[in-house]
């Protein structure tokens, strides 16, 4: 179970344990057994910019695939996975707190007052502050907020206190449990090494697949399921939903990289212009999004693809939403982004808005991974809660027996190194869902059983370097 602690302000998570408790088992006495072979005709070199062509995949017959395998004579070999830890090792803040600001983390009644020397022609000098209130005196700023700027500021007035003093508690029962550890000794000093190039390729193969030859709907298959002797072509991998419906994890091969599917999965590998699979696949009571919001750091750092609010307004939700359909959105701290979603996004798909959550990032010893009152980059991220309407009768029949959706709930975790590897929903959504649902995520880079996942990198997280191999059974 991911929830390591419940309490009335919300869940502290394990998501480490989380991954390796998705049975990430390969059964078999076959090399790399129950895995579907997708080879191309480039040789795997670890360059992310590699071109390739596609040309017909191998047979069984071709031989096994090299790799860690475990032969058992008239007996099924298992080989275990485990995600690596050091994923997860964050012992210590990425920024430390400012003097001033470890002033206030003890704080909870905190309210943050900026003065500035100086101050810009459209707005008024900075006020002077009411009594007792705490000052950050910002020298070298040559002109006040922007208002952008202000609204993130008085959002954070708001919602400080709940993050401040639910987070306490939460860290408190963890460090009692002994699954946080506030003693430095107890800390590991291990680095942070991420393998370079993983699962490279994945966008660049979405963007390829569009230069294939058209399918023919008649001749296609929908769903493709893997089993122990099925090589499936790039084309069908990329046009069709991989189902993936056995009790053992399996290993896909894409470009020479292999990928850990785990089981009661399914995914589908594209982007946002190859959907149509999706949609014929299934209606869905849970979907969560994580869009690539743009923004000026995104654009900079060109480290992945971004869509604007026009472009993530066409993701067909109310087609793959089932009635009553729960929809969950990750939203960044700009201000502009969590409107968008309120006021613009969920009418357009017939969504109203329920509740907006907080995932707060700590680090194992408890503190936050950033300073709270950071004027810049904040501990947290927004989750806005809402459900689809429709019709009555049929959204009474489903919420029977689920609780309503609360407000001001936070997730806290320690969150993996990796860049954008959200912490789990699916333990903490299941007392507002019943059980056995449909749920899907969209803009997906890692899998989980019980969920269909989309997108342009969804394997991406999956690449067995980041994985160890634990122990053969």
């Amino acid at each position: 179970m991911s929830v390591v602690h419940r309490l009335t302000a919300g869940w502290l998570v394990d998501h480490l344990s989380f991954i390796n408790q998705c049975g990430y088992e390969i059964c078999d006495s076959v090399a790399y057994p129950g895995s579907v072979t997708l080879n191309t005709s480039v040789t795997s070199t670890g360059d992310c910019h590699a071109t390739s062509t596609f040309p017909a995949t191998s047979s069984p017959r071709d031989g096994p695939i090299p790799g860690p395998v475990i032969e058992t004579e008239g007996k099924t070999a298992k080989t275990r996975y485990l995600f690596r830890e050091e994923f997860f090792d964050i012992s210590k803040p990425h920024i430390a707190a400012a003097p001033e600001e470890q002033l206030w983390q003890g704080c909870p009644e905190a309210i943050i007052w900026i003065s500035c020397s100086h101050h810009h022609p459209r707005f008024p000098p900075s006020p002077p502050p009411p009594p007792g209130l705490l000052i950050l005196q910002k020298r070298k700023r040559k002109c006040v907020f922007n208002q952008g700027e202000l609204d993130a500021l008085e959002y954070h007035s708001k919602v400080r206190k709940l993050i401040w003093e639910g987070t306490l508690h939460l860290v408190q029962e963890g460090l009692k449990s002994g699954f946080l550890h506030r003693t430095t000794a107890e800390l590991s000093c291990r680095k942070n090494v991420v393998p370079g190039h993983i699962g490279c390729g994945l966008a660049e193969l979405c963007e390829m697949a569009k230069q294939f030859p058209a399918v023919n709907e008649s001749d296609h298959q929908a769903v493709r399921v893997l089993d122990d002797e099925t090589s499936i072509p790039e084309q069908d991998l990329l046009s069709c939903v991989t189902e993936n419906s056995s009790n053992c994890a399996k290993i896909v091969v894409l470009m020479g990289q292999k990928y850990l599917v785990p089981p009661k999965s399914s995914f589908l590998l594209s982007d946002i212009s190859c959907l149509q699979a999706l949609l014929n696949y299934k209606k869905y009571d849970v979907i969560v999004i994580d869009p690539p919001w743009e923004n000026k750091s995104v654009k900079r750092s060109n480290r992945y693809s971004h869509l604007s609010s026009w472009q993530i307004k066409q993701i067909p939700v109310p087609a793959l939403a089932a009635p009553n359909c729960l929809v969950v959105t990750w939203v960044t701290n700009r201000q502009k982004h969590l409107r968008f979603v309120k006021d613009e996004l969920y009418p357009h798909w017939s969504v109203k808005t329920l509740a907006e959550w907080h995932w707060v990032k700590i680090t194992r010893a408890g503190e936050f991974v950033l300073p709270l009152d950071s004027l810049h980059k904040k501990p947290y991220e927004v989750l806005v809660l809402g459900r689809v309407q429709g019709d009555v009768k049929e959204a009474l029949r489903k919420s029977e027996d689920v609780l309503p959706i609360p407000e001001h709930k936070l997730i806290v975790s320690i969150p993996c190194s990796l860049h954008s590897h959200k912490p789990p929903l699916t333990a903490v959504l299941a007392e507002f869902i019943k059980p056995d649902v449909e749920c899907l995520e969209l803009f997906a880079r890692n899998l989980q059983p019980g969920w269909t996942s989309w997108g342009n990198e969804v394997l991406k997280f999956q690449h067995t370097d980041y994985f160890t191999l634990l122990q053969n059974e």
